[in-house]
């Protein structure tokens, strides 16, 4: 008999609520240099780092996109 857990569906994985800067730049239609230059401008999103990968949370970029809205352009 195998004992061996059920695949977790996508959603479930341990990272899948992050985006790597590659990602994040993809989505946000900039270079991944643009986002480590407003890193080092202090003005990026909020992200962690886990050995050599930087990692944005999807909720906290979202939120980072909403601080940074203005009136109508």
């Amino acid at each position: 008999m195998n004992m061996q857990p059920a695949p977790q569906p996508a959603d479930d994985k341990l990272l899948s609520a992050w985006l790597t800067r590659k990602e994040l730049a993809q989505e946000l239609g900039v270079t991944a240099a643009t986002l480590a230059r407003w890193h080092t401008e202090g003005s990026a999103p909020p992200c962690t780092k886990v050995g050599k990968k930087i990692l944005y949370r999807r909720e906290a970029v979202q939120q980072w996109l909403i601080s940074r809205e203005r009136g109508q352009m």
